[in-house]
């Protein structure tokens, strides 16, 4: 745990609910809950996950990333 004030513990997760509700459109109230939470769910399974690129991937998307692994 970091001392008040430090806000890196939480930096991937603030950085990814910024960027889910910028992305989705859904959660701007005007949908109920089921609808809501299937978007959410379609898209961390079908889209964030899969085909979204990622900076800390080189902007690859995870599917198609492969780490190098040791030798």
């Amino acid at each position: 745990m970091s001392r008040k004030g430090n806000c890196w513990d939480n930096a991937c997760a603030e950085s990814f609910f910024e960027t889910l509700k910028r992305e989705l459109e859904t959660l701007d109230g005007k949908y109920s809950t089921a609808e809501v939470r299937h978007s959410v769910f379609m898209y961390l399974e079908a889209y964030y996950n899969r085909v979204r690129l990622h900076s800390s991937l080189d902007y690859v998307a995870p599917d198609m990333f492969s780490p190098e692994l040791p030798a």
